[in-house]
């Protein structure tokens, strides 16, 4: 008979179970609680960790921001001062002049409206365009969409000076419909690749199903197609958007006085006395807040939009 003994086992409420060896048995396993603790403790830390180092990351991206509003805020007369002064009396004079003694409104009304017609005339052209990329297979899409990315990667001043050739032989030089037409053909293709991509992620099984139902291909694209779209149109609309609203080498060259945009006004404003220096950092910060407000309430559909155009279905 063999040396080892048995011991009963007993269950969890006390009731008598099965008989098992005593000897040579395996050391205890560790409890369950303990272990299930210990992850969300490693992994807790590990969050702590990663939101300190974009913090940290965020913090140096948007350093040149805060430190313009860091100077704005002060009195001019220890705005600039080397070193820099950190007791001061926060103001707000500076916004107020650049209001009532400079036509900051007008910039600022051309440049929402150049952004905004553009924007939406691009997506007009490019909707069409993208999805017949999408849906026709063959050389000929892609010979198109390796000019449209040439197109975009040449040199802005090889776009521009053609342009404003154009615009002053046509009599439309320092109008809001020159740099418009000329912003719409610069984001054009970006506009093309990225909605294609969108396109291509829609299966061709929707357009079978609704061409079967009657659909011509044009009542398919804005019937079907383009309502299932939703985050992708408006996450290249935002691109576009902001694209046209922070231009500068297109408008400060196709414009002069009428249509001048914020980011001509600002160009202006530098190399000049400190008052107006001042005066560049507050338009720069009044440029940016509607940016990063637009950015903030459409996030959700800018995320849900790449995503959506990063997987083909």
């Amino acid at each position: 008979m063999s040396d080892q003994t048995t011991e009963r086992v007993t269950t969890p409420h006390g009731a008598p179970g099965g008989w098992r060896e005593a000897a040579g048995r395996q050391p205890e396993r560790e409890p369950e609680t303990y272990r299930t603790a210990r992850g969300p403790k490693t992994s807790r830390r590990k969050n702590a960790l990663a939101g300190v180092l974009l913090a940290v990351v965020c913090l140096v991206m948007l350093s040149p921001v805060l430190w313009t509003a860091f100077s704005v805020v002060k009195p001019t007369n220890v705005a600039f001062l080397n070193p820099p002064v950190y007791t001061f009396t926060p103001t707000l004079d500076v916004f107020v002049d650049l209001w009532q003694s400079t036509n900051f409104y007008r910039y600022l009304i051309n440049t929402s409206v150049v952004a905004a017609w553009s924007t939406v005339v691009a997506l007009l052209i490019g909707l069409p365009a993208a999805y017949a990329l999408s849906r026709v297979p063959g050389w000929v899409s892609v010979v198109l969409l390796v000019l449209a990315l040439v197109f975009r990667a040449l040199p802005r001043t090889a776009v521009v000076l053609p342009m404003y050739e154009i615009s002053t032989q046509l009599g439309i030089y320092d109008t809001t419909l020159a740099l418009g037409a000329a912003l719409i053909a610069i984001n054009q293709p970006f506009s093309i690749w990225l909605l294609r991509n969108f396109f291509a992620a829609v299966p061709k099984e929707i357009d079978e199903a609704a061409m079967l139902d009657g659909c011509t291909r044009i009542s398919l694209l804005w019937r079907v197609i383009i309502p299932l779209m939703g985050p992708g149109i408006i996450t290249a609309g935002l691109f576009m958007f902001l694209f046209a609203f922070q231009e500068y080498l297109t408008a400060v060259v196709l414009t002069d006085i009428n249509a001048a945009t914020v980011p001509v006004f600002i160009a202006t404003q530098l190399g000049q006395t400190l008052p107006l220096l001042q005066q560049a950092g507050a338009a720069s910060l009044l440029l940016t807040a509607p940016v990063f407000v637009f950015a903030f309430v459409a996030q959700k559909y800018l995320i849900a939009g790449l995503n959506a155009g990063s997987v083909k279905g």
